[in-house]
């Protein structure tokens, strides 16, 4: 099983960003974090690093779910989405698979919040 899924997209590095951002909004996701893996590995440690970003996307109504059923799973959350510059035009666009980081957690009643939000990304990912 693969811990994630992706989609390669012809568009530039911010349109592929705004376009992640609008969808995970339309399927009841916020960026609750955004960092900048290129910048960030410039200033730190003097890298030239290709343009990456990840997104730290939360729905609330799932998440809030979550920590009820497991006070741990804080530590899983957000949701992480990359954004990454393969070549200029040749974005691509990859989600965590949450059933997949989910099977760690010995907690059955998890597994269903993750398999519906497993559907809300594999949506989005799919809907760019």
């Amino acid at each position: 099983m693969s811990y994630y899924f992706s989609k390669h997209l012809n568009v530039s590095f911010d349109e592929a960003v705004e376009k992640v951002t609008a969808a995970l909004k339309k399927e009841g996701f916020g960026v609750l974090t955004e960092i900048d893996v290129h910048k960030a590995l410039k200033e730190k440690i003097g890298v030239d690093f290709r343009k990456y970003r990840i997104l730290g996307a939360c729905n609330p109504h799932y998440a809030y779910k979550a920590l009820q059923a497991e006070d741990k799973i804080g530590t899983m959350l957000p949701c992480s989405v990359i954004v990454q510059e393969l070549a200029p035009g040749d974005i691509e666009v990859a989600a965590i698979d949450p059933v997949a980081s989910m099977q760690a957690v010995e907690n059955p009643t998890l597994m269903p919040l993750a398999f519906e939000v497993q559907a809300k990304l594999k949506n989005i990912v799919e809907s760019l």
